[in-house]
């Protein structure tokens, strides 16, 4: 049992399911923390970022780390072959993690909008001073028109993305979250904070959601990384800001 995190999170007040859901983690993940399992490096400097303790303290050096998963390719840290394949730990962790930045580049991104938990993260993170920019597609664009007459759903995701904007909107309220919205060609959505970034290939006739989506390394893949996210910039630099 890892007595010094039992106390540390009794010091703060919170609960298993509060550092889960603060981490994008599931609650078993944290009581097996709380068993004795040593977390990966990056969750064991978000807890102890969360709780305002030494990593140390909760974990002495010494002990065996974690083996964490090899990349998959050179370029490419893992793949889904359908963006509804990402486990929601896999968003949550994305953003959790986040230190600096947080980018999402869609047309909509309604599974993420319809999450009042994912919503909660967001604002979560730009509270502890993340800069949070979303980037909506218009729904009164010829671009997104056309990729809804491609997809053969008509105004249906036009529909979504106004209703993505509308969930969204709260967190212009929270200081440090951006929202604005682009009349691009997406050929990509993009998900991407300092470390990682998540891309979902767009294909034409399909809907994103059964795209695949690749999962980048900053580190591992600074080049690759480099020019999605140019893209994100590009895509940011040319949309309008959506007023609280």
């Amino acid at each position: 049992m890892n007595t010094a995190l039992r106390k540390a999170l009794a010091a703060s007040r919170l609960t298993e399911t509060d550092v889960a859901a603060r981490l994008g983690v599931d609650p078993k993940t944290v009581r097996r923390w709380l068993s004795g399992q040593r977390p990966y490096p990056r969750h064991r400097w978000a807890v102890a970022d969360l709780l305002q303790v030494d990593e140390e303290d909760l974990w002495p050096q010494g002990a065996p780390e974690p083996e964490e998963d090899p990349p998959l390719f050179e370029h490419a840290y893992r793949v889904f072959a359908h963006r509804w394949e990402v486990p929601r730990e896999a968003w949550c962790a994305l953003f959790a993690e986040a230190k600096q930045e947080i980018g999402i580049l869609v047309y909509s991104g309604l599974f993420l909008a319809d999450d009042a938990g994912m919503l909660e993260l967001l604002a979560a993170r730009a509270r502890d001073g993340v800069s949070v920019r979303i980037l909506l597609g218009d729904p009164d664009s010829p671009e997104v028109r056309q990729r809804g007459e491609d997809e053969e759903i008509g105004d249906a995701l036009a529909a979504r993305a106004r209703n993505a904007l509308a969930l969204f909107r709260p967190l212009l309220g929270v200081e440090g979250v951006e929202v604005r919205t682009h009349s691009t060609i997406l050929y990509n959505s993009v998900y991407l904070t300092e470390r990682r970034l998540l891309v979902n290939q767009h294909i034409y006739g399909l809907p994103a959601a059964k795209s695949p989506v690749v999962e980048i390394d900053r580190t591992l893949s600074p080049d690759m990384a480099e020019t999605y996210a140019r893209s994100f910039t590009l895509a940011w630099e040319g949309a309008q800001p959506v007023a609280s």
